[in-house]
């Protein structure tokens, strides 16, 4: 089997999320490197995945290895500021219930963190944060 190629793995998480989020009640999503004009929606979530250490599991060589990949994929929640955490809590929940603790394409994610309640925020927005760990296993 090849190395991993990481941008299917980002696909992979990035369109479990927009298909979830275009169901009703529809909310948009915002990726790490796009302009978004925040001003134009009442809620949203802005989605970054990244990638971190790798660590060799087996050593043997050039054939049958295996690696670990460890990533993180932070979800920040934005809803309207002044009208309570009501809805803010209903997209977290929608999300965590997308990845907690399942495999998906062979992407393994651990149990979510939060949605933990930000204080730094953009303005007119309320903030959440939903912070997920996954790991994913290449053999080299």
């Amino acid at each position: 089997m090849a190395a991993v190629n990481l941008n299917n793995v980002r696909k992979t998480i990035e369109q479990r999320l927009i298909t979830e989020l275009k169901e009703p009640p529809i909310v948009s999503v915002v990726f790490h490197n796009m302009p978004f004009d925040m001003s134009t929606v009442e809620s949203f979530v802005h989605c970054q995945t990244s990638f971190g250490v790798s660590n060799y599991l087996t050593m043997g060589g050039s054939q049958n290895s295996t690696n670990s990949i460890t990533g993180l994929l932070i979800l920040d929640i934005f809803t309207e500021e002044g009208v309570g955490l009501g809805e803010n809590l209903v997209i977290g929940k929608r999300l965590r219930d997308l990845y907690n603790n399942i495999t998906v394409s062979n992407v393994i994610f651990d149990s979510a963190v939060g949605p933990e309640v930000l204080t730094t925020t953009a303005e007119g927005k309320f903030q959440t944060q939903l912070r997920i760990t996954f790991e994913i296993y290449e053999e080299l």
